[in-house]
């Protein structure tokens, strides 16, 4: 079915401007690329992320537990090492442009990352204060609660990553490309550790060891790349390399193939991020970085471009409201569903019935998320300061955010 020409017609002119109004020094390839992964969050946790429904209301599960074969999706759809790769090549650019000092120029990019972390944390203290007097059952606050934190943790590790752009850039300048070399032994170190022969001596608490590491390796070939100092050349051999260190793990050392937990299973390669991670991240930034020019020209047609830009102004509100959308839908078919389970929403994620009917909620979640947007995207603008009521105001977010979170983490 095509759009009647008087949409298409107006979409043509909407992109125009939205072209015409694009600074020429704009890397429209690196946009290209973060709105790919930014897109890829909310894919991966609408597919493969579910619910089950009971007397006691809904909780989480993944058709992963039923379906592994399903798990090379997940190489496809966990693209945090090209954000994390984007990431740093943006943040060199601007920490090169700065006209402040690094203090100034690190406040304002944490701040970019904080207020909309505030605003769906304190609506949702709200929320579910309102839903518990709705009678909504403990464990659908619960597990909603649970799913909202998720993605947030990406935020807490994206600030501390940010924080360290000086010493990655010096880090860059001198070493080059190789300057991730370092982050990703010390992930194999600690995989080697906790999965080798002396796993049983080794305390649990020491996986927590691959956190910074593990996700600073992508952060740290973006400012090698955005320094110049990774080419062609070191963009094939970072997708080569990592494709063959992604096959030695998964079928001589017998990784769990899944790059997102799954329930029951007992590793995980997410939290923390296991070398396979690492493995993967190289692989989708060798490929990104030989792919970037051709992107870049591919996007120079405004119909193409228009949607990057969009999705990058709403970078943050995607990240923090995706779950909320997905939940806006399933809480209600729980409570009014005359006690059956919904196809594809609420029904266990166990049949490939289910898989078929997740597909097709797929629009009702984006819908429900540009409807949430729509009025979300105020908590990335700045704050007003000054009065006594914009200072209660922020004050007040702050409390009900540090109140959720606290319930929310205590669930974990």
């Amino acid at each position: 079915m095509t759009a009647p020409p008087a949409t298409a017609s107006r979409a043509r002119r909407v992109a125009a401007r939205i072209d015409a109004a694009t600074p020429a020094h704009r890397d429209r390839a690196i946009d290209g690329l973060r709105a790919l992964a930014l897109l890829a969050v909310p894919l991966g946790h609408w597919m493969l992320g579910g619910f089950r429904l009971d007397a006691d209301g809904l909780h989480n599960a993944s058709p992963l537990s039923a379906f592994g074969a399903l798990a090379p999706a997940s190489w496809v759809l966990q693209m945090l090492g090209i954000f994390f790769l984007v990431g740093g090549y943006a943040s060199v650019l601007s920490y090169r442009r700065r006209t402040s000092t690094t203090t100034v120029w690190l406040r304002g990019r944490l701040a970019r990352l904080g207020r909309p972390v505030f605003g769906v944390t304190a609506m949702w203290a709200v929320l579910l204060a309102v839903l518990s007097v709705l009678g909504v059952p403990g464990d659908t606050l619960r597990t909603g609660s649970t799913l909202v934190i998720q993605p947030l943790w990406f935020v807490g590790v994206y600030s501390v990553v940010t924080a360290l752009t000086p010493l990655c850039v010096s880090s860059a300048r001198r070493l080059g490309g190789w300057a991730a070399l370092p982050l990703g032994a010390s992930v194999a170190a600690v995989d080697f550790l906790r999965y080798g022969p002396l796993a049983e001596a080794v305390p649990s608490w020491l996986s927590a060891l691959n956190v910074l590491p593990g996700w600073l390796f992508a952060y740290q070939l973006g400012v090698s790349w955005g320094e110049g100092r990774i080419g062609r050349r070191g963009a094939r051999l970072l997708l080569a390399g990592g494709a063959v260190l992604f096959a030695v793990l998964l079928l001589v050392f017998h990784y769990p193939a899944s790059m997102v937990g799954v329930p029951g299973e007992a590793r995980t390669n997410s939290h923390p991020p296991s070398l396979l991670v690492v493995a993967l991240a190289a692989t989708q930034s060798g490929a990104a970085i030989l792919v970037r020019d051709r992107l870049g020209r591919l996007l120079r047609r405004p119909l193409l471009w228009a949607p990057v830009v969009v999705v990058n102004l709403a970078a943050m509100t995607i990240l923090c409201w995706h779950q909320s959308a997905m939940l806006a839908a399933a809480v209600p078919a729980s409570l009014w569903g005359g006690g059956s389970a919904v196809a594809g929403l609420t029904a266990a994620p166990d049949t490939v019935g289910w898989l078929l009917a997740r597909a097709l909620w797929l629009p009702v979640f984006a819908g429900l998320l540009v409807l949430i947007a729509r009025y979300a995207r105020r908590f990335e603008a700045p704050w007003p300061t000054g009065s006594r009521a914009a200072n209660a105001r922020r004050a007040l977010a702050g409390l009900l955010a540090a109140g959720f979170a606290v319930f929310a983490l205590g669930l974990a």
